[in-house]
């Protein structure tokens, strides 16, 4: 009898051998290897610890159980444990998770102020949102601040079918606890039995292996249910860090949408929905850096500074309340001065009549930059440089187009001060 047992347990063996040749290892690994494995009369008997795990595997990977099966003159039977004819050990014990318990606010699509060049990005969530769709996973990236997380709450709150959404810590987190308290077939199962899969900051994952591995079966074997996979970034599948070329690439196999941060217009909706007066909203909006939490907290300080004084807000008390917020506005010979501390020369050279190469590359760099940070005209742009005149400033900004597209450096140096005085 021992020797039939022993037998039997090499057969099991070999067959486990047989399935795994034939499948890629993080699916053996993720959904086979943890079934009980037992021949009675004459059926390959694999118990799973619940009803969801059963249909998974029999929709997914019963093909090759079944062929691997039949090879050994076997019949196959996929079942609960305690379901089959024979009894399992422990089999009584039917694993259950249940999930960190966060809170939960409700979004609407609405909530998500678009401009132009959000409007894919945006009409991709509402048609995840509707239903299945071709393109999975939808992959959202953007800087922080730009309304990631309000459109993936806005598809977790508008899917009609059941939604999962995890931040990417979460999912860390929870995978973790899963496999310290012996329920990871449970979580395996609670993130698959759903109709659309969010993870909010798929960074959080970087560096994790196991994790990873465990992340990208489910992203897979999702993707081959045809349920909905929304992942969202600051940056696009081929730049993340901390991740290998395989997950970059499936990350990339969907829809790759990006978010732009909040424009001076959507500020001021932002400001504007949360109750700042319309003139002190459209002034506050060039003034506020393009993140949607910093502006998401100037509109709660004015807001909560009217309600607790009971007052109402003019600009002179939004500029003292927001003072370390507010960038500081800038006047164009304001501008001039600060770019002559840049760039080495002194105000008055660059007003006078002195021509050396240096001077001269200095006030027409400023030029350019003057037309591209403000909307002064060409002459008002010659009054602020020593007062020159219209074709002057027009022959020194062709002066410099010529050379950008050979120094770097100095179209580097424009750019930085372009941005920095819009």
């Amino acid at each position: 009898m021992q020797a039939a047992a022993t037998k039997q347990m090499t057969n099991l063996e070999v067959i486990k051998g047989a399935i795994a040749a034939k499948m890629d290892s993080a699916s053996f690994a993720s959904w086979i290897a943890p079934l009980d494995f037992q021949i009675v009369d004459n059926t390959l008997v694999l118990a799973a610890q619940n009803q969801f795990s059963v249909d998974f595997i029999k929709s997914v990977h019963a093909n090759v159980l079944s062929a691997v099966a039949s090879e050994y003159g076997l019949a196959l039977n996929i079942c609960v444990r305690g379901a089959s004819k024979t009894q399992i050990a422990n089999d009584n014990s039917v694993q259950k998770y249940t999930p960190a318990q966060t809170a939960c606010d409700i979004c609407a699509f609405d909530a998500f102020v678009s401009c132009a060049e959000n409007t894919f990005v945006l009409s991709a969530c509402k048609k995840v949102a509707a239903g299945s769709v071709s393109f999975s996973p939808l992959f959202i990236y953007g800087a922080p601040g730009c309304g990631k997380t309000l459109l993936a709450k806005c598809i977790r709150d508008a899917s009609a079918g059941r939604t999962v959404m995890m931040t990417g810590g979460g999912f860390v987190s929870e995978f973790t606890r899963s496999l310290r308290d012996g329920k990871i077939f449970a979580f395996k199962d609670f993130c698959r039995n759903c109709d659309t899969f969010i993870l909010d900051d798929v960074n959080a994952l970087a560096g994790k292996r196991a994790t990873m591995d465990e992340f990208m079966q489910l992203v897979i074997d999702l993707r081959n249910a045809g349920k909905n996979i929304v992942l969202t970034s600051t940056t696009t599948p081929n730049n993340l860090t901390g991740f290998d070329r395989r997950a970059q690439s499936l990350f990339a196999s969907g829809l790759v949408a990006d978010v732009v941060a909040p424009t001076d217009d959507v500020k001021r909706v932002i400001l504007m929905r949360a109750g700042v007066p319309t003139d002190i909203a459209a002034a506050l909006a060039g003034r506020i850096a393009a993140d949607g939490h910093m502006v998401a907290g100037v509109a709660t300080k004015i807001k909560a500074f009217a309600e607790l004084m009971n007052t109402n807000i003019t600009m002179d008390v939004a500029e003292h309340l927001l003072a370390d917020t507010l960038k500081k506005s800038k006047t164009p010979i304001a501008m001039v001065r600060d770019m002559c501390d840049k760039l080495g020369v002194s105000y008055d050279a660059v007003c006078g009549s002195g021509r050396n190469r240096s001077l001269v590359l200095a006030r027409q760099t400023m030029m350019v930059v003057l037309k591209g940070a403000t909307k002064l005209s060409l002459s008002e742009i010659g009054g602020y440089v020593g007062g020159r005149d219209h074709a002057t400033v027009m022959y020194a900004i062709k002066q410099i187009e010529k050379q950008l597209s050979s120094d770097l450096v100095l179209s580097a140096q424009i750019n930085d001060m372009i941005a920095e005085y819009k």
